[in-house]
């Protein structure tokens, strides 16, 4: 599979939307990349922030692959990393962060993982 381009500069909101299109579509590796553009284009004061999410997506990734131990680590940490910031851009960090915790349960106790059913709602859905 085509990796995304790397090194584009996206809006937040374009971040979201698209990495959120690659999460619904099976494609966390892909979204992981769009977030990392973000971290390393984005101003040092949100680094933390796309970076964790990065490691959300990554974390699903491995999750999805087999690999639990990295898939759990990486989703426990990528919780840890965006929790302490507050509605940035709109995410739902409470939400990201109870569903990262609890699908890292789930696939250290073995649980198989589908990319596309699991994947998270970066934001609230609107009515």
């Amino acid at each position: 599979m085509e990796r995304q381009p790397e090194g584009v500069v996206r809006t937040p909101g374009e971040t979201l939307a698209e990495a959120q299109g690659l999460l619904d579509a099976g494609k966390p590796f892909h979204a992981h990349e769009v977030f990392e553009d973000a971290w390393k284009s984005g101003p040092d004061a949100e680094r933390a922030l796309w970076k964790g999410m990065a490691q959300l997506a990554v974390g699903l990734t491995h999750s999805a692959r087999g690999n639990a131990t990295g898939g759990a680590r990486l989703l426990s940490r990528g919780a840890e990393a965006i929790a302490p910031f507050r509605d940035p851009h709109g995410i739902d960090v409470p939400g990201l962060t109870a569903w990262a915790r609890e699908l890292a349960g789930r696939v250290a106790d073995g649980e198989e993982v589908d990319a596309a059913r699991e994947a998270p709602r970066l934001t609230p859905l609107t009515p």
